[in-house]
């Protein structure tokens, strides 16, 4: 089931609110419209009867009375009909001689009886109005007044209140949508502002006179992500203290495991084998060292400094010993981006460690534009990444098939982690997917780097 959202929700319900408003609006003024115009028109109909009735009878009270003479004598025009009914029997105007079946038997009792009456009904699925008036015990008078003109305008009213019903009723969505739009503004700033933290944006704040009604949402806001701000600072600083002091040891260490390695051949096999992997391991632990400071110095601002990125690829692969040929460089694309040199050669360094050591090694470094957007490609002919996994391997301390998985292998489990950090301080993002003729393919995109 789907579920609409709050704007949805309250434009529908100024939609349906206002067509139902409109809708009763209009009901009751046709209904008022309709009952006042059928009863202006019976009275007009009941005077005009009324005088033919008694112009009918002035002709009959004669020594030789002229049934047809009296009846031409009417000025009924097109909209009625005169009948006569005068012992026993119908007279009328020419073309009226067959309309004496559209009386109705029990109007005809009441006004045989000596009472005046009048009936709508339908003659040819037309509506007229039937009035009947009696002139003496053998005579009756009948008069048939059209009402097609009335029904017709009747017709034209419904359209009319039906059109307004439905422009009220798409007023009160424009309304509710208005409404909405200008209602939900605030929480749509304190939605971009959290989204603009998220990534990482610490200095984003929210107005607190923007509306007086939601001062407390906004200082409360800005409250927490100051709390947050302070505490990321603190155990990023905490970090590279702790990164910064362990240098010192770790420098000793290394020294020391070099003197050890440089006498080697004067130690057992057991010795040398012991002190082999403890100079690897004092590596691997100035490596993590040195990606920590990096991870710490992450929310310094970047840098834009005119870099050719070519040549910051090609110096890359050469510290690696690996193939310059495996840089391209798309033709519609420049060499030369607006990025911060030494996030990037941080970015194009550990992905090409990342495809030595997890990938089976780089086959391609490629440069490309999406507009303003610089994009990196780094394929390798691995066994590729599990769709499962792709979005934690950009975690810290992540390494393997699985996000919880530590140990293994001689990474430091930091290495994508920068990689995502640097892209998202040029407001990009790091993402991997699969190479077509078979392992990953690692996308770095870099807004605003192209020109």
């Amino acid at each position: 089931m789907i579920r609409l959202g709050l704007r949805a929700r309250v434009t529908t319900a100024f939609a349906v609110g206002a067509l139902l408003l409109s809708a009763s609006m209009a009901l009751v003024s046709y209904e008022l419209t309709r009952r006042t115009l059928l009863d202006e028109r019976e009275r007009t109909v009941l005077r005009a009867a009324y005088y033919d009735a008694a112009v009918v009878r002035i002709g009959l009270d004669t020594d030789n009375p002229d049934v047809a003479e009296a009846l031409r004598a009417l000025d009924t025009g097109t909209s009625r009909r005169a009948l006569l009914h005068l012992n026993g029997k119908w007279y009328g105007r020419a073309a009226d001689n067959g309309s004496t079946a559209a009386i109705p038997p029990r109007l005809r009792e009441l006004v045989m009886a000596g009472e005046p009456a009048v009936q709508r009904i339908r003659v040819d699925d037309q509506p007229v109005m039937l009035v009947g008036v009696p002139l003496s015990e053998s005579a009756e008078f009948y008069e048939i007044a059209s009402l097609r003109e009335l029904e017709q305008t009747f017709q034209v009213l419904a359209l009319a209140l039906t059109a307004v019903a439905i422009m009220v009723a798409g007023s009160g969505a424009a309304l509710g949508w208005y409404a909405t739009r200008h209602g939900l503004r605030p929480l749509t700033a304190v939605a971009d502002a959290a989204e603009r933290i998220a990534a990482g944006d610490f200095t984003t704040r929210l107005t607190p006179d923007t509306d007086p009604d939601l001062t407390r949402l906004s200082t409360s806001f800005n409250r927490m992500v100051d709390e947050l701000a302070r505490r990321i600072d603190r155990d990023r600083r905490f970090a590279a203290d702790v990164s910064h002091e362990l240098r010192s040891p770790l420098q000793t260490l290394a020294a020391a495991a070099s003197v050890l390695s440089r006498r080697r051949e004067n130690q057992d096999q057991r010795t040398a084998t012991a002190a082999r992997l403890v100079a690897d391991e004092i590596d691997r632990f100035q490596q993590l060292v040195n990606d920590l400071l990096d991870l710490a110095r992450s929310d310094q601002p970047v840098h834009r400094e005119p870099v050719d990125m070519d040549e910051l690829a090609r110096q890359a692969c050469r510290d690696r010993n690996l193939s310059e040929s495996m840089v391209q460089l798309d033709e519609d694309t420049p060499a030369t981006w607006q990025v911060d040199q030494r996030r990037v050669a941080q970015v194009l360094a550990n992905l090409l460690d990342n495809a030595e050591r997890y990938g089976a090694g780089p086959v391609l470094v490629r440069f490309s534009r999406d507009g303003d957007t610089g994009v990196i490609e780094v394929d390798d002919e691995g066994p590729g990444v599990p769709v499962e996994d792709r979005k934690a391997i950009f975690d810290r301390f992540v390494r393997g098939r699985a996000a919880n998985y530590r140990g293994g292998g001689d990474g430091t489990g930091l290495g994508l982690a920068l990689v995502a950090q640097h892209a998202a301080a040029h407001g990009g993002d790091a993402s991997v997917s699969d190479r077509p003729e078979g392992g990953a393919r690692f996308r770095i995109t870099l807004p605003g780097s192209v020109t």
